[in-house]
């Protein structure tokens, strides 16, 4: 369908061009608004039953409108070109997606400085379409617009608040910088300012919570909490029912009795802390802590120093409502094999729900936990409508607690990431990359070893031999073991990009005695690095700020690429080391770009010159570390929240493409920066 409405549009397209008649009219317009400043108007005229469409763009969707400015001496752009609020609706032609758009009449502003006192002109196009129900029609030729300006009444010298490499000193330099973000900020908020649209979590995002959930489900139906349940619940209810049908009927309600508990589970705890709430969990320091120790707790029990349940008394309360009969009592059946599994489920629980914290919305723990239900009611209602496959299902025994042992070395692995974010978001430099490394080594080797039946636990039963599917897994663990070990020496470990620090958080950089430097393809490792730059990920040349970034860009005439980012961000780590770690993408953003990247999450303290009070989020607050200054600018400037997200800007701050975020696709991440980079060159 989509193929055949891309034919028709470009017959129409083909059709459009020869017609005469154009479906929007153009009128432009001028003011005056301070000395120096002036106000350019665009007004669209739309015929009746066609629609303009909004300047942001839908991913393979309709061309949005582009106001294209021929680059001058004379004067420099304010902002971004603003447009009225747009309508959004779904439109079937585009498969269902979100599109912006305008009807009979819309009016689009722009602001410039002038950089003269003599006359000089505005010139560029106007590129898009317009569509109604059946077709759609392209500007063609591309509207022109040229406004004649008179020059400002005194000569205005570009000036930039950005650090210069003549300040007197760092800190002055820095005072300047905080002050003109927040007037910029500050400026021009009657309007409505274009940006990129509202970062959406990708089907991805949620369709990996949702796998996440369902191996996590599928990983506790092993456990001995429930398997045990299997049998008895579903020959509960076969001889319980007077029918066989009836019994598959009250199986099947006490299979979605059990995805409705965890789906409210999920959504309860979110609503009751906030989803931005539960997004800090990714950042926050105590919150990371707090996790650490549960995990390490829940994974000492998994491994059979103690068991954890939930009151006796009020699972018994329980129990007793589940012997009422009808949908009540099937419902507090279920209810109860939730508390019954908890010392199983809750720690699975507790990890999959901090996963769905990261998307920072109601869908990310809806999507974790249906996953997780589905794969714990499935047995129940299939063994149900076929109970002879019940003779089929292994006795339960030792191999339970097996299972669950080996989720006690996961729980332990996974805690230190925890444990990771914490020491990273305050920059201790304590759990360096290697020390990571080192201890799931030794976690995975001793995993390995139990195993092979190496050694035992205190609820190990005999093991007389290693079956085949235990030797399997053990094969996995040890080689993934091994595949750990060159990370010592500066490996990239793309596998695992995202769970351990990143490389250059640790004790030696450039990897032991230097290897990784001399390895580096592009011999940048040996390069002099420009003046307060650092070498970032993968070695590439970065700053970590973004007014020095501004500064030094002007200097060698290059576009910058903003990475806002985040210590405790695993996406960003996984892009640095899958897309980064590229040694084309590696070799861009050495020499054609300066890279800056701007940590939100970054918990050290501005100097208390910088700690200014802005209005953020509709009330006053200070910027008090380093990270709310690049959040800040990132939510008030750019409009934005995610991380990671990436713009292509130049020295004063114009735009050369939409952001893009976390998308491990190589390719399409080396398009992205040839299209900025072509757009800089092309207005150089």
């Amino acid at each position: 369908m989509k193929k055949i409405f891309l034919l028709f549009l470009i017959i129409a397209f083909k059709l459009s061009t020869v017609a005469q008649k154009q479906y929007v009219t153009w009128t432009f317009s001028q003011k005056k608004i301070a000395a120096d400043e002036f106000e350019l108007t665009f007004k669209a005229a739309i015929e009746p039953t066609w629609h303009l469409y909004s300047q942001i763009e839908t991913p393979d969707g309709p061309l949005p409108t582009l106001f294209d400015f021929t680059k001058s001496k004379d004067y420099k752009l304010i902002g971004k070109t603003t447009e009225p609020k747009p309508h959004e609706e779904a439109e079937p032609v585009w498969d269902g997606k979100i599109v912006r758009s305008f009807s009979g009449s819309a009016v689009f502003k722009q602001k410039i400085k002038a950089l003269t006192n003599k006359p000089f002109s505005v010139k560029g196009f106007i590129d898009g379409m317009a569509c109604n129900e059946s077709q759609c029609q392209k500007f063609s030729p591309s509207p022109d617009f040229n406004f004649k300006i008179e020059g400002a009444e005194v000569a205005a010298a570009e000036t930039t608040s950005t650090v210069t490499e003549t300040a007197t000193t760092e800190t002055s330099q820095q005072v300047a910088a905080v002050e003109n973000t927040v007037a910029a900020v500050k400026s021009n908020t009657n309007e409505a300012k274009i940006s990129a649209p509202p970062e959406k979590k990708s089907e991805r995002t949620y369709l990996g919570l949702f796998i996440a959930g369902f191996l996590g489900g599928l990983a506790a139906l092993l456990t001995p909490c429930v398997f045990p349940m299997i049998p008895m619940t579903v020959s509960f209810f076969t001889k319980q029912s007077k029918t066989k049908a009836a019994g598959i009927r009250n199986a099947f309600i006490y299979a979605l009795s059990i995805i409705a508990i965890y789906i409210a589970l999920g959504l309860g705890v979110t609503l009751i802390f906030g989803a931005d709430a539960m997004n800090n969990l990714a950042t926050n320091v105590w919150f990371n802590l707090a996790f650490f120790v549960l995990l390490v707790v829940f994974a000492i029990s998994f491994l059979g120093a103690f068991e954890i349940t939930l009151p006796s008394g009020f699972v018994n309360k329980m129990d007793a409502k589940s012997d009422k009969g009808g949908l009540i009592g099937i419902f507090f059946m279920a209810f109860t094999l939730g508390l019954v599994s908890f010392s199983c489920t809750g720690p699975i629980i507790g990890t999959l729900l901090v996963q769905a914290a990261s998307t920072g919305a109601l869908a990310g723990p809806f999507f974790g936990m249906f996953g997780f239900s589905l794969a714990l009611a499935l047995p129940f209602g299939l063994f149900a409508a076929f109970p002879g496959w019940l003779n089929s299902l292994p006795k339960s025994g030792g191999w339970l607690n097996s299972v669950k042992v080996v989720l006690g070395f996961l729980e332990l692995a996974l805690a230190m990431k925890f444990l990771s974010n914490a020491d990273l978001v305050v920059q201790a430099g304590i759990l360096t990359r290697e020390l990571f490394l080192v201890i799931w080594i030794v976690i995975f080797a001793l995993l390995g070893g139990y195993l092979m039946g190496w050694f035992k636990l205190s609820h190990d039963s005999e093991m007389k031999y290693v079956s085949v599917p235990r030797l399997m897994m053990a094969i996995l663990v040890f080689s993934f073991t091994v595949y750990l070990i060159p990370g010592l020496w500066g490996a990239p470990l793309k596998l695992i990009s995202g769970f351990p620090p990143p490389d250059f958080y640790s004790e030696s950089p450039e990897g032991f005695g230097g290897r990784k430097a001399e390895a580096n393809s592009n011999n940048t490792a040996h390069e002099d690095l420009p003046e307060h730059a650092h070498r970032g990920p993968n070695g590439i040349p970065a700053f970590d700020d973004y007014f020095v970034a501004l500064a030094h860009a002007k200097k060698v005439n290059k576009p910058i690429l903003i990475d806002f980012t985040g210590w405790a961000c695993v996406n960003c780590r996984k892009m640095e080391g899958q897309v980064w770690s590229d040694s084309d993408v590696k070799r861009k953003l050495s020499e054609d770009f300066v890279l800056v990247s701007l940590y939100v999450d970054d918990k050290k303290k501005l100097p208390a010159e910088l700690q200014v009070e802005v209005a953020w989020n509709g009330s006053k607050r200070t910027l008090s570390s380093v990270g709310d200054r690049w959040s800040y600018l990132q939510n008030t400037k750019y409009m934005s929240s995610t991380q990671p997200q990436y713009w292509i800007i130049d020295g004063d701050e114009n735009h050369y493409s939409d952001s893009t975020s976390y998308d491990p696709d190589i390719a399409k991440y080396i398009l992205w920066l040839d299209r900025g980079l072509e757009k800089f060159n092309a207005k150089k």
